[in-house]
């Protein structure tokens, strides 16, 4: 069968085309949705601009193949051979690929809103700017994949692979990402709102300019890391590892910090007004400039920080909270509250 011959017998109401042959074949612009090209042979086709929307592509062999800005959206694609195939521009919206091979494939400007990805190989892959919004990247390898400014919000990554992944700017509000490693990992000026980070390991990772609010940091590691300047309004960092971390000039206002390590930490110019840093560690802290207005400061061992210009105006502490020798909390504006009085907010 050649590429004439399917078009006439779509054309007349014929969909099954499981395993035809048409290697090479040019098919570009065609219509052929809801086909069922099931394990056929479509290596190095052109198949630009084709529409296959619910095309059962299973098992298709489209090595080398040129979908370019294909339609190709609630397509079964589980099992197929894109390998090196030019998916530029594609349309690909809650598509299957589940078990597809995409080696070396093009996937410049792809769309692959809400799609099956379940343990996809993407290791190296240029991902740059792609919209995956709401797709399923569960077991995906990811690994040393450029997602610079990729589109991820609410995308499931549970146990995918991110070893030296690039996430510069990247849309994550939303998810999980529980216990994840991404150790020495750039993710200056990523959106991450509302994302879950409980136990993640993130030391040395560089989170300048990135948006946190109402993240769930909860026991996370960022030791030593970079968020000059991040936004972390309302975010819970309950007992995280902070000690040498760099949050000069973030935003922390009305961030729960309680029980947080922030030993030799940065947090020059920083705002922390109304945030809770409850039995919060702070030797050797660098809080100059910072704003510490109405912070609870209930417990917090602050010995040896530096608290050049810093404003405490009505920070609560209480007889358990250590500050450096010589420190007047009071003349600073801060109240003492009896650790045997109960707050009521």
């Amino acid at each position: 069968m050649n590429a004439d011959e399917l078009l006439k017998r779509y054309a007349a109401g014929e969909r099954d085309f499981r395993e035809v042959n048409l290697i090479g074949a040019n098919l570009s612009g065609a219509n052929l949705s809801g086909a069922n090209l099931s394990g056929a042979s479509l290596g190095s086709a052109n198949l630009s601009r084709t529409v296959l929307k619910e095309a059962n592509l299973q098992g298709t062999f489209l090595y080398g193949a040129d979908l370019s800005f294909a339609k190709i959206s609630e397509a079964n694609l589980i099992d197929a051979d894109l390998t090196k195939a030019n998916l530029k521009g594609a349309h690909l919206v809650k598509t299957d690929l589940k078990g597809a091979k995409l080696s070396g494939a093009i996937l410049t400007a792809v769309n692959l809103r809400a799609a099956n990805l379940q343990g996809v190989n993407l290791c190296g892959a240029n991902l740059s700017g792609i919209n995956l919004r709401s797709s399923n990247l569960i077991d995906a390898k990811l690994n040393w994949a450029n997602l610079t400014g990729a589109r991820m919000s609410g995308t499931k990554m549970t146990g995918a692979s991110l070893n030296g992944i690039k996430l510069k700017g990247a849309w994550l509000n939303g998810v999980d990402l529980h216990a994840v490693d991404l150790d020495g990992v750039d993710l200056t000026e990523a959106k991450l709102s509302g994302t879950n980070l409980t136990k993640a390991n993130l030391p040395a990772t560089n989170l300048t300019d990135a948006q946190l609010r109402v993240a769930n940091l909860t026991q996370v590691n960022l030791r030593a890391a970079n968020l000059n300047g991040t936004w972390l309004p309302k975010a819970n960092l309950t007992d995280a590892n902070l000690t040498k971390a760099d949050f000069s000039e973030a935003n922390l206002t009305d961030a729960n910090l309680s029980g947080a390590n922030l030993n030799g930490a940065s947090l020059r110019e920083a705002d922390l007004s109304r945030a809770n840093l409850s039995n919060a560690y702070l030797w050797a802290t660098k809080l100059d400039e910072a704003n510490l207005s109405g912070a609870v400061l209930h417990g917090a061992s602050m010995r040896g920080a530096s608290l050049d210009a810093v404003d405490m105006e009505n920070a609560l502490y209480n007889d358990e909270t250590l500050f450096p020798a010589g420190y007047d909390p009071d003349e600073a504006g801060a109240y003492f509250v009896d650790s045997g009085l109960r707050l009521v907010a």
